[in-house]
């Protein structure tokens, strides 16, 4: 009898610890969860969006050499098939690399 009672006070201390909701996500319960459509854009200032676009400008002017091999490599279909058998670097070595001239 003992044991019975020790067994159920157990269960409803599982029962009572699983069933425990915690305050740490009340966001579902608040009244607006969400911004709209005007504030949306102010976590960014003005600043920094310009900083954001100029960086972007200044990575698309100065590109890595493999990433134009790629992108060369991207615009030729057979080149485009090969790269995808035997990798970038040896398709454009067979598509562009004796055009040029290169070794």
């Amino acid at each position: 009898m003992k044991s019975l009672v020790l067994l159920a006070i157990l269960a409803a201390l599982a029962v009572v610890t699983s069933c425990y909701e915690s305050h740490e996500s009340m966001e579902s319960y608040e009244l607006y969860p969400f911004i709209n459509r005007r504030n949306a854009n102010t976590f960014i200032s003005p600043q920094q969006r310009w900083r954001a676009k100029v960086q972007e400008r200044i990575r698309e002017r100065s590109k890595p050499v493999h990433e134009l091999n790629r992108e060369a490599c991207d615009d030729y279909r057979l080149c485009e098939r090969y790269a995808m058998v035997y990798g970038y670097n040896a398709a454009y070595n067979r598509y562009f690399r004796e055009r040029r001239g290169a070794k």
